[in-house]
């Protein structure tokens, strides 16, 4: 979800994991994942090769779930910064040019994860954007910017993205006939009426927040059900693990981090979380 140029990488030792349960998975699975920076890990420990312009983490959900589902082949070409357009073609990464992630598939693959379409609307910077160091009347709400012509411009380009997802679908199965396909969502990034000052959205703006993007998490559901394949949901588990959480038990940090992540971005507790959702979805527990 992000597209800024992150100056620096947070190298911190690795700490002892917890290993997720085993799920039962076909033998020989091989498992691509796609997606942008909410799936691959920007700045969780360990920022692995290749692609290091990619900010991926080998402790991502999706490293997390092969290594669950005991995966024999494993592509992990999500990639911070990507959108839908990345999908098709080489994307610009702060460290050099990576391939379409759509060239991962094979007609062997037997399981894709995709989680997009954050950047193609631009959600990353709409929050940031709600950010409001000093409340009314000082600072100004966020939440009517939006709307012109009496039309919420979000809920607008979300909907114009319906048609791309419904083509990444079937282009996904086209490459990969055999697969087991499943697009992904996108956690919480607010409680109702917010935290202010702690994250400094305030209450009005933080509502609005969170009812864009639960808007924009219906819409991923409904275009996989509209395409035939699974959806799996990120938003319900992590209520209460939102950036207004405490340090210990959020799963999203805030604009100014405690744990190694990107603002607004998974932290490593919260891949551990989201992986314990992908892995029974994936393999059918």
């Amino acid at each position: 979800m992000i597209r800024s140029v992150i100056t620096a990488i947070v190298m911190v030792a690795a700490t002892a994991v917890a290993l997720v349960s085993p799920a039962r998975a076909a033998a020989g699975e091989v498992y691509v994942a796609l997606g942008d920076s909410a799936a691959s890990g920007p700045l969780v420990p360990n920022q692995v090769l290749p692609d290091l312009g990619c900010w991926r983490s080998d402790r991502n959900y999706a490293h997390l779930t092969a290594r669950a589902i005991g995966a024999s082949v494993f592509r992990d070409v999500t990639c911070s910064g990507a959108d839908t357009r990345d999908m098709y073609a080489p994307q610009g990464t702060d460290l050099g040019s990576v391939p379409p992630q759509l060239d991962a598939l094979s007609a062997d693959t037997t399981l894709v994860t995709v989680q997009i379409g954050a950047n193609d609307v631009g959600l990353t910077g709409f929050i940031e954007d709600c950010l409001n160091l000093l409340p009314p009347p000082v600072g100004d709400a966020c939440n009517d910017d939006y709307v012109v012509n009496g039309q919420d411009s979000w809920r607008v380009k979300t909907d114009a993205l319906r048609p791309k997802l419904t083509t990444l679908a079937a282009d996904i199965r086209a490459r990969a006939p055999r697969a087991r396909i499943f697009m992904v969502g996108y956690g919480t990034y607010a409680p109702p009426n917010g935290c202010y000052p702690r994250v400094p959205i305030i209450p009005s703006d933080a509502n609005y927040v969170r009812a864009t993007l639960q808007y924009f998490n219906r819409m991923l559901a409904e275009q996989a059900a509209a395409a035939g394949i699974g959806f799996i949901d990120l938003q319900t588990p992590s209520v209460g693990h939102d950036p207004c959480a405490a340090a210990n038990t959020r799963w999203i940090e805030p604009y100014v981090p405690a744990s190694p992540a990107a603002p607004f971005h998974p932290n490593e507790r919260g891949m551990r979380g989201f992986a314990d959702v992908v892995i029974p979805a994936v393999s059918g527990a």
